[in-house]
């Protein structure tokens, strides 16, 4: 059965039929209809669980607000209008996503401009903001105007988690529809990984220990490096026998996380460098030419800060799936130890949450949780990764 775009959004059956009925509202303003009052608004906050794919969902209901089919429910998914949404390059749809930890006034400003313009297609200008929740207080002001006082044709689609809900402003959220996403079942996510040419073991192997999340699943049934991460992390809690395992563990976790942050933007860095120096007009002679390369100077700064702060966010980010990882495994050895019938986490680690349950009171696994926790609110207050790494090992090793 083809689903269209929709089958972008993995296990959400009720936030599809919502978004779906807007679509079909949406298209009809477009022809000068007049849909039933609120089943189209301007401004949408999708929110969930991390991993329950909100900029997923997002996508789909802008491909659908830009499908072209005639004589059917918005979002074929082959029309031109969907094609080139969910490939990226709609000349009317634009995403925007923190490079670094957070999303600054100037990049909001600039897009709320674009956005106030008509639509070249003729149907909406759509603007995608992930993590809307690192807004900055700026950024947020400049987006509340635009959402106060939007223009006829655009509509904005903010994304955010919803373990953090305080973080997109209540003012924003007030002018916002709100599309909750739940954890899609395992199941669901084992079928759309199978969908996409996934063998069914791995499809099912890589939903059960995803923790629902969409995206992980995906990368751990197809990355090999990936996988390697998850089983050298999960090794840790039974590794750390004595104190010198402390470091030698915090050296493998944090070397790793900055090994992701240059694999993810070496070539990307390379090429904004390179595309810089072109357009500041390296490489060429003259007076005029070394003029534009001394005032390169400056452009190349801020380019190495962004990056930079792009890298610390990678590697942060790498960090904070270590630590969901653990987390998890902790919470399997006490359901282990309680004899509860809940699902484990890690089912493929339940041989090592047995071995902890058995020579671990339930007590020092509490303490080894809130340890794991407590390293991951230290990272978000920008403490240096490996000092709260290894604050948070000394304290595993020790229970």
């Amino acid at each position: 059965m083809n689903r269209g775009v929709w089958g972008e959004v993995v296990g959400q059956p009720e936030a599809v039929a919502v978004l779906s009925a807007a679509a079909e509202a949406a298209s009809s303003i477009v022809a000068g209809g007049t849909p039933a009052p609120g089943a189209m608004t301007h401004a949408w906050l999708f929110t969930g669980p991390p991993g329950s794919g909100h900029v997923d969902a997002a996508r789909a209901f802008a491909a659908a607000l830009q499908c072209t089919v005639v004589g059917d429910r918005p979002g074929c998914g082959s029309c031109a209008g969907c094609h080139t949404v969910l490939a990226g390059t709609h000349a009317d749809v634009r995403v925007v996503a923190p490079e670094g930890l957070s999303i600054p006034v100037a990049e909001m400003r600039a897009l709320v401009q674009v956005a106030a313009r008509r639509p070249t297609a003729g149907r909406w200008q759509v603007v995608i903001i992930a993590d809307a929740d690192r807004l900055t207080e700026g950024a947020a002001n400049a987006l509340l105007k635009a959402v106060e006082e939007p223009p006829e044709r655009t509509v904005f689609l903010l994304c955010a988690p919803s373990d953090h809900p305080d973080d997109v402003s209540v003012t924003i959220r007030s002018r916002c529809r709100v599309v909750p996403l739940g954890t899609p079942r395992l199941a669901a996510i084992a079928s759309a990984l199978e969908e996409e040419g996934i063998a069914p073991d791995t499809a099912a192997w890589a939903a059960s220990v995803s923790g629902g999340h969409v995206a992980r699943a995906r990368r751990l049934a197809t990355d090999e490096s990936v996988r390697a991460r998850r089983e050298a992390v999960l090794r840790i809690p039974l590794a750390l026998r004595r104190p010198a395992d402390v470091f030698t563990c915090a050296d493998q976790l944090v070397n790793a996380a900055e090994a992701d942050a240059v694999s993810a933007n070496e070539d990307r860095d390379a090429a904004e460098r390179e595309a810089l120096e072109t357009a500041m007009g390296a490489g060429g002679t003259g007076k005029g030419t070394a003029a534009a390369t001394r005032g390169a100077k400056g452009a190349l700064k801020d380019l190495e800060k962004r990056q930079k702060s792009r890298a610390t966010r990678t590697q942060r980010d790498s960090l904070d799936q270590a630590l969901v990882d653990l987390a998890a495994f902790y919470r399997d050895v006490l359901v282990t130890a309680s004899g509860a019938g809940a699902a484990l986490n890690h089912p493929d680690r339940a041989e090592d949450a047995r071995r902890a349950a058995g020579a671990w009171s339930p007590e020092s696994v509490l303490r080894r949780l809130e340890a794991v926790l407590g390293c991951r609110t230290a990272l978000e207050r920008n403490v240096k990764p490996r000092i709260a790494v290894e604050a948070m090992l000394v304290a595993l090793q020790r229970g």
